[in-house]
C-alpha cells in the first residue's frame, strides 16, 4: 500500500516563502520520478514540479523560477521550496509519483497553502 504524507503548508503573505515536505512509503523510492501537484477549489489538479530518478527537474511555467523541487532518497522524502509566492499559488498541495501511466491512485491528505495579505 502506497502512502504519501505531506506537511509544511500554512498561511503566508504574497512574496513570502514556504517549504513543503513529502514522506513516501515507496519501497524503492529512488527508482521513482516524484512530483508535486496542486489543486485549487474549482480547478483541476495540476503538476507543478517533478524531479526524476536521475535528479533532473521539470517545472510548470507558472512556477518556474520561483519553486525548487528536491529529494533525499535516504529519507524517502521530496521537498518543494516555494519562493515569491502569489495568491494564485493558493491550493492544496500533494505529492505523488510521475509516470507515463499517471500518478498512483492513492493520494495523501495534502497540505494547504494559502497566500494572502
Amino acid at each position: 500500500q502506497v502512502q504519501f504524507v505531506e506537511s509544511g503548508g500554512g498561511l503566508v503573505q504574497p512574496g513570502g516563502s514556504l517549504t513543503l515536505s513529502c514522506a513516501a512509503s515507496l519501497s524503492i523510492f529512488s527508482a521513482y520520478n516524484m512530483g508535486w501537484y496542486r489543486q485549487a477549489p474549482g480547478q483541476q489538479r495540476e503538476l507543478v514540479a517533478a524531479i526524476f530518478s536521475n535528479g533532473n527537474t521539470h517545472y510548470a511555467d507558472t512556477v518556474k523560477g520561483r519553486f525548487t523541487i528536491s529529494r533525499d532518497n535516504a529519507k524517502n522524502t521530496a521537498y518543494l521550496q516555494m519562493n515569491s509566492l502569489k495568491p494564485e499559488d493558493t491550493a492544496v498541495y500533494y505529492c505523488n509519483v510521475v509516470r507515463a501511466l499517471g500518478p498512483f491512485g492513492s493520494w495523501g491528505q495534502g497540505t494547504q497553502v494559502t497566500v494572502s495579505s
